[in-house]
């Protein structure tokens, strides 16, 4: 039996007082929802029992010091991140430690994945499960492995909702839409997404998600003129299209981290006739921000540069550094950070006990290095 409820503003309310006076500044209004300002990411890691267990033992942590804000996708480790999430929130509940209600789950559906272990023959594999039972067809995948049909997603939703233990997912992303443009003219693409968002609306009203939204690469970060350019005006259209003005599209999802700032310093989008970065958009819109890659895959955990590391007083290490360079930025809801140990959890978490920078602070960090990342300019 899946387990009821959704992220509620009481809900995560109450999760929030629990942790509020050690995790100055820890938590943000999102739609009514109060969210942490960091969460925990689990794209990372080998398909195996042994990381299955370290996953359930990270989410536990994460739950019990104060991260209410998961984010996963069915295709990451062939479905066993979703699994491994499922558990550990129906123990944490079980166990009268937790409630539904205080935890944000998001995950994603786009890419062909495997059932927990990769097949010897992949291609029969999806030809079986999925061809043959015509959950999607042939023309509907682009690059050898991405679908964003309606029945595919519908097939999707179901999978991760079984996986998750949850009647109700509380985000869901159409994942790397982009890809579909490496095959797709950009009419049939817009065609494509619009009847994604339909099934996300009919999921809506049937309460199997709450909110939907886009979790991309380099979609909102690359100059209009790229082929996997989308315009995020252009995505709000087509919400509205599905379903109405009063459409559930609220979020989202897209790298940044101090070596990839183009969401906040490149103007990808346009809005109102001007050219602007995409978190100027998205704050004018009023949605959500998820920052995928805070830490760059581990990339970002050492090698700052001292007068940058200077500009994040109270922090330990460089992760932390990082982190908080995320959750301070103007207009980022939640940096999220892939963290597949206890240890990683306790260590990155230790950014919330510092509160985030202040304006002033911020812009400190770009006036401590001589230029701004190469990544920068990009678009």
């Amino acid at each position: 039996m899946l387990m009821p409820g959704f992220a509620t503003p009481e809900g995560t309310t109450r999760f929030e007082q629990r942790f509020a006076a050690q995790l100055p500044g820890h938590f943000r209004n999102v739609q009514g929802l109060r969210l942490s300002s960091i969460g925990l990411g689990t794209y990372l890691g080998e398909p195996t029992a042994e990381h299955d267990a370290l996953y359930r033992d990270a989410v536990t942590r994460a739950f019990e010091l104060g991260i209410n804000v998961i984010d996963t996708a069915i295709n990451y480790r062939h479905q066993r991140s979703e699994r491994a999430i499922g558990e550990a929130l129906a123990s944490m509940i079980q166990g009268g430690r937790l409630k539904r209600d205080e935890i944000f789950l998001a995950t994603k559906g786009g890419f062909l994945t495997f059932d927990a272990d990769e097949p010897p023959d992949p291609a029969a594999y999806f030809q079986e499960k999925l061809i043959a039972t015509e959950v999607i067809k042939p023309e509907e995948v682009a690059a050898g492995c991405h679908a964003m049909s309606p029945r595919y997603l519908e097939d999707q939703i179901e999978t991760s909702r079984k996986n998750l233990g949850v009647e109700t997912i509380d985000l869901y992303y159409v994942h790397n839409p982009e890809t579909q443009l490496s095959e797709v003219p950009r009419q049939e693409f817009n065609r494509r997404l619009e009847a994604a968002f339909a099934v996300f609306e009919t999921a809506v009203q049937v309460g199997k998600i709450r909110w939907y939204g886009t979790a991309t690469w380099n979609a909102y970060r690359v100059s209009p003129e790229s082929q996997e350019a989308i315009a995020i005006q252009d995505v709000l259209r087509m919400a509205e299209k599905a379903g109405g003005k009063n459409h559930h599209f609220r979020a989202i999802q897209l790298p940044f981290n101090l070596a990839m700032p183009e969401a906040l310093l490149a103007k990808t989008q346009q809005f109102y006739g001007e050219r602007v970065p995409a978190l100027h958009a998205t704050r004018a819109r009023g949605l959500a921000v998820f920052a995928s890659a805070s830490l760059l895959q581990s990339q970002l955990t050492h090698g700052i540069p001292p007068d940058v590391q200077e500009r994040f007083p109270g922090l330990q290490t460089d992760a932390q550094r990082a982190i908080q360079f995320v959750r301070s930025t103007p207009g980022i809801t939640c940096a999220l950070v892939g963290m597949s140990r206890r240890e990683h959890v306790e260590e990155n978490l230790g950014a919330a006990a510092v509160a985030p920078l202040t304006l002033e602070q911020y812009r400190q960090i770009f006036a401590a290095s001589s230029a701004p990342p190469a990544s920068a300019s990009k678009g």
